[in-house]
């Protein structure tokens, strides 16, 4: 296996070096092949889903296959601004001279995706890789694996064989393509694995993009709109399940409107998934039995708001409120990935703020507040990837802003121009001409002093 895929890279490598990989065209071309392999063959990929994660076809359309294909069109209407070199200011000493920042690809890249977007975190950061003019290896992730058989089938069909592979597997194939040389590794997980994978990377010293998820809190002060705070929390928590790496993971809510705050978020998942969730069209299913296994012990961590049932046979365990929970419970220590919501009481803005900054960063922070006043003091105190004001877990749909976390929840961004930057070096260009070439700028420094200590700047 090691041979095979030794010799894989090496052709990834050999076709990057070829040149194939830079021209405008080329890049244009496999966006839009990205985007007629998830629009021209969906079903393959809604049926892998439903396989994989019971996901439903509403939230695969808007959460996987569409997302790729707006993000797949809006990289290739703007691949030629991203390409398009920036003039820099050329200092006077300089002259006559000109200074560009042009962004040159990388070379070859590694993609790990993510079992819980099987799709999209595998594919748009291969938008972002051919964005910027690479090639790349696709590992998707073997406990998602109709989703990984899709993308095994289709990307060669669809995509340059040439630049773009997909090694199928698991621990063993992807230590052995963390043992290979890398121009970039991208990879989305868990933080234990992203240790891993950086270790890997360090040995070549080569650059990564680690999405690790984390912690992340709602926070909802007195003054916000408590039925609208409940139903976005609801739906960003309970979305696939709770396996979102946005997902809001705990509440902080201030304890003047704790129980009204509760019962609107009862109300919310009643109206969502109606008395029997299990019967729901619309909610998902644990990956695994092991993750079953995982996401059920924690259940045990607090009072049982509401939810609390489950079904191993089925992988299903239902959207769960839990209060009274210990600050030292493992279901407050650790990333739940599930459908577990504990709601935690707090005195005010000032403890909210102690417990986020008392932790690791988180990948988002949601802040749920009619006063604009509020909502600002909480961003300014604290640090996350990216952060929402009166919503959550949607943020990463805005393909203008950077996507990606800080500290223990990641580091490196990307999604639109910040994945094309992501992709390339940014590589100063100083270009001068040689007809003009006074003296004063070589020793000895004694000749015409005056003069080029002004012109220079030396006191």
């Amino acid at each position: 296996m090691t041979t095979e895929i030794e010799q894989l890279v090496a052709a990834r490598r050999a076709c990057f070096l070829s040149g194939k990989t830079r021209p405008a065209d080329w890049r244009a071309s496999q966006l839009a092949a990205i985007r007629a392999m998830v629009t021209e063959r969906a079903q393959v990929f809604y049926d892998a889903l439903w396989k994989d994660l019971r996901r439903n076809r509403v939230d695969a359309a808007v959460a996987d296959l569409n997302a790729i294909a707006d993000e797949a069109d809006y990289a290739r209407r703007n691949l030629g601004r991203w390409m398009k070199p920036l003039s820099e200011r050329t200092p006077f000493f300089l002259w006559p001279g000109r200074t560009t920042t042009r962004f040159d690809p990388l070379g070859v890249g590694l993609i790990i995706g993510a079992w819980n977007y099987p799709i999209q975190l595998v594919l748009s950061p291969l938008i972002a890789a051919i964005s910027g003019g690479n090639a790349a290896v696709l590992k998707p992730s073997e406990v998602s694996p109709a989703s990984a058989a899709a993308l095994a089938e289709l990307v060669p069909q669809y995509l340059d064989r040439d630049a773009i592979s997909v090694v199928t597997g698991g621990v063993e194939e992807t230590t052995t393509l963390l043992e290979q040389h890398w121009d970039h590794i991208f990879f989305t997980g868990g933080t234990s694995i992203g240790r891993i994978v950086m270790t890997a990377a360090a040995k070549n010293l080569t650059p990564v993009v680690l999405e690790l998820g984390g912690k992340s809190p709602a926070i909802v002060d007195a003054s916000a709109d408590l039925k609208v705070a409940a139903r976005r929390i609801a739906h960003g928590r309970w979305l696939n399940a709770g396996q979102t790496c946005t997902a809001p993971d705990y509440v902080l809510v201030t304890k003047t409107v704790a129980p009204a705050f509760l019962e609107q978020l009862k109300a919310a998942l009643l109206d969502f998934y109606g008395p029997d969730p299990q019967h729901s069209p619309d909610f998902g299913r644990i990956v695994s039995v092991r993750h079953f296994d995982r996401v059920k012990r924690l259940l045990d961590a607090g009072t049982v708001h509401h939810g609390g049932g489950h079904d191993r046979a089925d992988l299903y365990i239902a959207p769960t409120i839990l209060t009274d929970v210990p600050a030292d419970a493992p279901v407050l220590q650790e990333e739940i990935f599930g459908p577990i919501l504990p709601v935690i009481e707090v005195d005010g803005i000032d403890r909210a703020i102690a417990h986020v900054n008392a932790r690791p960063h988180p990948l988002g922070l949601y802040v749920f507040a009619g006063d604009a006043a509020v909502a600002e003091r909480i961003l300014a105190e604290t640090s996350s990837g990216d952060a929402a004001v009166n919503d959550c877990a949607v943020q990463p749909i805005v393909r203008e802003l950077p996507f990606g976390g800080v500290g223990n929840s990641g580091m490196g961004k990307y999604h639109g121009e910040w994945g094309f930057r992501a992709y390339t070096n940014a590589r100063g260009v100083l270009r001068r001409g040689t007809g003009l070439d006074p003296s004063l700028r070589y020793p000895p420094y004694s000749r015409n002093s005056r003069l080029r200590n002004w012109l220079m700047g030396v006191r």
